[in-house]
């Protein structure tokens, strides 16, 4: 699966001197144009990092309220990683996230899969919730992020 280009029209990045602004990504498979809701909609190792976090369990009655925020958080963060890469950085670089939630409590699972793209130091950051995205209301997260990246 990729994590694919825009399907609006609009500029998923734009380099302005030192940094990298990059539009807010929401977890929709370019493939499908369907937000993503289950593990099986990411790539193995995806699902693999999820399960050292707990997630993935294998029980329905957990699985099911938590894979489409989980498997979304991850979707979006990747997406972000994509986006830094193509710039020539890394997440490493990406020092700053907005974080856009359907429902507040979500941030928690969110938090817990941002360790993986951020093991070190989590980036700045600012949590705020709203009341839809599009595609529509199956899309629980969208995030926006800055990377600092000087020029050489």
């Amino acid at each position: 699966m990729s994590t694919g280009a825009p399907m609006a029209r609009y500029a998923a990045a734009r380099r302005m001197g030192d940094f990298v602004f990059m539009s807010g990504v929401v977890a929709v498979d370019p493939a499908t144009r369907r937000a993503v809701a289950r593990y099986e909609d990411l790539p193995e190792e995806a699902q693999a990092a999820l399960r050292t976090l707990g997630y993935q369990t294998g029980q329905m009655s957990v699985d099911v309220f938590e894979a489409p925020i989980v498997a979304q958080s991850w979707f979006v963060l990747a997406r972000i990683r994509d986006l830094a890469i193509a710039h020539g950085g890394s997440m490493a670089q990406v020092v700053k996230l907005v974080q856009y939630f359907r429902r507040l409590p979500d941030y928690a699972h969110f938090n817990r899969v941002r360790g993986l793209f951020y093991p070190d130091e989590p980036p700045v950051s600012t949590v705020v919730e709203v009341n839809r995205f599009l595609p529509g209301d199956e899309a629980l997260v969208e995030v926006e992020a800055t990377m600092y990246l000087p020029r050489e």
